[in-house]
């Protein structure tokens, strides 16, 4: 589900808080199969297309009628529905919810500029149709406090139903992949992301494992120190060169510096 921002250099990702169980060697590019319902607020974000839906991108579950996502997974031309619950997409497994979107619940930032992936404010909600039913595969994530900003290194995961391997195919499970936060220091050097990483947005991982199309607006998931864990980025964007290119991780809209848009957004709504 990757859509093309700038042509000279951003390629877009689009295409409760239980523990979640994981095993750290995990090969999303070179991830691995997520234990299922281990990330219980990740959602399906899908499109209707010839009479079907069509995974498009990830978001989290962070109300019962909330769902964050990126802005650039957002069209005013398509009808919308997200799917709670979901591990195997290629199978029917019974936790599943799927709510429609109606067309006036999509609310995306209002600085959002969808020919500038670079400019930040990559960042929307979605307003369910009906509540969602907590479950044991369905609960709500947490998000950081204001202003948070992870240290170098730090160890988060993403998760989402992107392609394994640039230009690849989607997986049909759920994929995890380690990505430790690269510090803005570090991102915003010349040979890095330079200019076009803003303050406002986190870079994860390397060389091998990274997010890719399909992965966007799912989360960065950072283990808090209680032993939660914390939705602290939203997929955004990836090189142009490749998903996995070396000196430019996956680069996520910073949650904690829109706590703010995201209270007043669900409160006026």
């Amino acid at each position: 589900m990757l859509r093309l921002l700038s042509s000279l250099l951003l390629v877009t990702l689009a295409s409760g808080s239980d523990q979640p169980s994981y095993n750290p060697s995990s090969r999303v590019v070179n991830g691995e199969d997520a234990v299922p319902y281990s990330w219980p607020w990740q959602v399906s974000l899908q499109y209707e297309r010839d009479g079907a839906f069509h995974h498009t991108c990830g978001g989290s579950l962070i109300a019962r009628d909330w769902v964050l996502t990126a802005a650039h997974c957002i069209s005013s031309s398509r009808t919308y529905r997200v799917v709670l619950g979901e591990y195997d997409r290629a199978v029917d497994e019974g936790p599943e919810q799927v709510i429609p979107i109606n067309a006036g619940d999509l609310f995306v930032h209002s600085k959002w500029n969808s020919l500038c992936v670079a400019c930040g404010n990559d960042v929307a909600l979605i307003k369910l149709s009906r509540s969602a039913e907590l479950t044991p595969e369905v609960r709500l994530a947490q998000l950081p406090p204001a202003g948070e900003i992870l240290p170098h290194e730090a160890p988060c995961y993403v998760t989402g139903w992107g392609r394994l391997t640039t230009g690849g195919s989607l997986p049909d499970k759920l994929q995890q992949g380690l990505l430790p936060v690269v510090d803005y220091a570090h991102c915003s050097q010349p040979d890095w992301w330079g200019f076009s990483v803003k303050g406002t947005m986190v870079c994860a991982g390397g060389y091998e494992v990274s997010g890719c199309n399909g992965d966007s607006g799912g989360p960065l998931n950072c283990p808090a120190a209680d032993g939660s864990w914390q939705v602290h980025g939203i997929a955004s964007f990836v090189s142009s060169l490749g998903c996995n290119t070396e000196k430019k991780p996956t680069v996520f809209t910073r949650v904690s510096a829109f706590n703010d848009w995201i209270e007043e957004t669900i409160a006026n709504n």
